[in-house]
């Protein structure tokens, strides 16, 4: 479960500590209790930067989707237009 702190994180700033996240378990030298709480924390962080992908994602099909359904209104007029010549 992702804490609150964790919900008002923007991506890079999760996506950064989740970077530091890695390097310290990648460095190790830690107990492991400490590696399974950075283990922990890693996946905390790699959810929240897997909502905010999502979320852009689901913006950009939108937005793609909006341009899709213009260019066939343009492309209806201009054929009503062309039948009247």
């Amino acid at each position: 479960m992702t804490s609150r702190t964790d919900e008002a994180l923007g991506y890079e700033q999760a996506r950064d500590e989740l970077i530091e996240v890695v390097r310290r378990l990648e460095a190790g030298g830690t107990t492991l209790e400490e590696s399974l709480a950075l283990w922990e924390r890693g996946e905390e962080l790699a959810k929240v930067c897997r909502r905010w992908l999502d979320g852009a994602r689901a913006r950009l099909d939108a937005a793609l989707a909006g341009e899709g359904e213009g260019e066939g209104a343009e492309e209806e007029s201009d054929d009503s237009d062309s039948g009247t010549e």
